[in-house]
């Protein structure tokens, strides 16, 4: 497998991205040789310095970065030599698997729907965030940013697409799914949480157990939680809050940890034929490294497959 990764894409890059490759070549057992996409002159004597095998990586030139600042659409059209812009070219292609990057959310957004197909039968892709749980499980929220406004088939389909993503990467067997809502009975919330229940309840791809409120987010009484991604993303950011908050108050405490983004790196776009995982902006050597683990982790399970799969028997 060929994984594709943006060195020069996050606010601490190209330093820290040859940090999570460094930790990932010398610590996860793999196959996978990693196309580091970024301009030579900056990146080559970082690799030296990192005394990484050679056999194990390519580095494909690129002599443009687009902002965290920039225009999407506008950085993408204008900047056709930017890491980004070469990843999405080079994954539509197939030169590479999997395409990673830290830099500007936005643009891989642009990139992915324009350079990559949705699945066929999926009405919009959905990004997700994993949810650490009082007990040391995890469970999965989605969405959680790039759909603000979704229709009830919208939130049926994250749950399908939550539930196979629970189910072969995070090894839930089972997974339970649950709409996020402001009461446990039936007929509780807005007109979109009304309107979903019922078709997750008659829905047969997945194992839905009814409303979940915001107190049980971090319990075990769902492994899925769906909903909009306006209140989806208002979750994650509040929840990680919790991690700085703790050590602004110098709180030692194990759970608490668990609400560091870098133990997570980043997260994949559910939805599209192929992966692509974005990562946060400020993401160091670890994120990095666990970003291309889950891209090895996707290939291996076939977890696109088991989508397409799924969706046929959707439509």
């Amino acid at each position: 497998m060929r994984i594709g990764l943006d060195m020069m894409g996050g606010d601490f890059a190209p330093v820290e991205a040859v940090k999570g490759v460094k930790l990932f070549l010398e610590n996860v057992a793999s196959d996978a040789h990693l196309v580091l996409i970024g301009d030579e002159q900056v990146l080559l004597p970082l690799l030296t310095d990192a005394g990484l095998d050679q056999s194990r990586y390519s580095v494909v030139h690129s002599s443009q970065v687009i902002g965290m600042n920039e225009h999407p659409t506008r950085a993408l059209k204008e900047k056709q030599h930017s890491s980004i812009a070469i990843g999405f070219h080079l994954l539509q292609n197939k030169k590479i698997n999997a395409f990673i990057s830290a830099g500007n959310t936005g643009a891989m957004m642009v990139g992915t729907f324009y350079s990559i197909k949705t699945i066929e039968g999926i009405l919009r892709p959905t990004i997700s965030t994993i949810l650490p749980r009082q007990d040391g499980t995890y469970g999965l929220l989605l969405d959680v940013g790039i759909n603000a406004d979704c229709k009830p088939e919208n939130l049926v389909q994250f749950a399908i697409l939550g539930s196979l993503y629970s189910k072969h990467i995070l090894k839930v067997d089972s997974p339970k799914v649950g709409l996020l809502n402001v009461g446990e009975e039936e007929g509780k919330g807005n007109l979109l949480a009304q309107a979903t229940y019922p078709l997750l309840k008659e829905n047969d791809l997945v194992d839905f157990v009814g409303n979940i409120e915001g107190r049980d987010l971090f319990t075990r009484k769902a492994d899925v939680v769906v909903c909009d991604g306006f209140t989806g993303n208002v979750v994650l950011k509040l929840a990680e809050s919790f991690h700085g908050i703790a050590n602004s108050r110098n709180i030692k405490d194990d759970y608490f940890d668990k609400f560091d983004f870098e133990r997570y790196g980043g997260t994949p776009v559910l939805g599209v034929s192929e992966p692509v995982i974005i990562g946060h902006g400020i993401s160091e050597g670890p994120a990095f490294k666990n970003m291309i683990q889950l891209a090895q982790q996707m290939i291996e399970s076939k977890l696109l497959e088991k989508i397409k799969e799924s969706f046929v028997v959707v439509k």
